[in-house]
């Protein structure tokens, strides 16, 4: 009894390696580039680059650097992540247009509210409209592109956390 006990518990702490053979039908949307993007303010303008993003379930998720210009006392620096169902997925490998939602988390702890739109031009990339509500009533607007860079692995230089 106390020989399967320490089998089991041996088995349990192996790691369950995948299926050969099993492959994940939306390894290609793991990581997202975005290009950088900026959207005009009163006097000035605000420019957002963003590192790739890398999905984990239906989550996407990256840190972003906003650059306020003139004004660099307004600068911010955060963590932003979309929700993108496989569904939707599934809708973009087929050209069409999806909507998404999200979150943006400031390092300094303000909450904003994301929206955007996806429109997909070839098999691997597209445009992107991406709306970060700074107040209620308040959205920047940011039009730019995006990339599928496949898995971690297969996007040159980026590790996943």
């Amino acid at each position: 009894m106390r020989h399967a006990f320490a089998l089991i518990s041996l088995i349990a702490l192996v790691p369950l390696q995948p299926i050969r053979g099993a492959t994940d039908p939306l390894a290609r949307y793991s990581v997202v580039a975005i290009k950088p993007s900026s959207t005009s303010i009163y006097i000035g303008t605000i420019s957002m680059t963003m590192p790739p993003f890398l999905r984990k379930n239906s989550v996407y998720s990256s840190t972003y650097s906003a650059k306020v210009f003139p004004y660099f006392f307004y600068n911010e620096t955060g963590r932003i992540w979309i929700v993108i169902p496989d569904p939707d997925l599934g809708r973009i490998e087929q050209g069409a247009t999806i909507d998404f939602t999200g979150s943006a988390l400031s390092d300094s702890g303000e909450k904003r509210r994301v929206e955007g739109r996806a429109t997909p031009t070839g098999p691997t990339s597209g445009k992107i409209r991406v709306r970060v509500f700074v107040t209620r009533r308040i959205a920047l607007t940011y039009d730019t592109t995006y990339e599928l860079k496949g898995t971690p692995r297969q996007a040159s230089g980026l590790t996943p956390k």
